[in-house]
């Protein structure tokens, strides 16, 4: 019984070497919402390739993003994608971190949150940086404001310069 209990430690803390992803490689494109005049939320999408150094694929993985935990989608064998959306209101311009975790540290990184500890203690597996340069949102001035604007100023003239010249 001992034997057994030994061996299945053994096979399982191996079996964990090999499922950890070790000193991984990121390739990444992302893409964001650049054009906020007729939508409501700006969309963020990072698509991402992994390669480990010790050749572990199909890796569960989690994102975090600014305190938001979203899962990573598998496309295929080590390409990955994490998409989110914000309220154009809330949505600012700049440098935003990833972070992610495979299982064992997303479940540490729960811990952490569960037990109101600092999460900074949880390492991510990797991080990407993703540049956001913000959402047009249209002009300052509408042109329709413009138009009348400008055609009041022309009327203004006009009507100016007949009252000098019949006078």
């Amino acid at each position: 019984m001992k034997i057994g209990l030994f061996l299945f430690l053994v096979v399982s803390n191996v079996a964990h070497i090999y499922c950890t992803c070790k000193d991984p490689e990121i390739k990444a494109t992302s893409y964001t919402t650049e054009d906020g005049t007729v939508v409501t939320n700006v969309a963020f999408v990072t698509e991402f390739s992994l390669k480990c150094s010790n050749g572990v694929t199909d890796i569960p993985l989690y994102a975090d993003v600014n305190g938001k935990m979203f899962p990573a989608v598998q496309l295929s064998k080590d390409s990955y994608q994490i998409s989110w959306v914000e309220e154009i209101q809330k949505a600012r311009s700049g440098v935003y971190s990833i972070n992610f975790y495979d299982e064992e540290g997303y479940a540490l990184l729960r811990k952490a949150l569960r037990n109101y500890e600092q999460t900074s203690s949880v390492k991510p597996l990797f991080y990407i940086v993703i540049n956001h340069p913000g959402t047009y949102q249209g002009p300052w001035l509408n042109s329709e404001f413009l138009a009348a604007a400008l055609a009041i100023v022309v009327w203004y003239m006009a009507f100016s310069a007949k009252s000098k010249l019949l006078n």
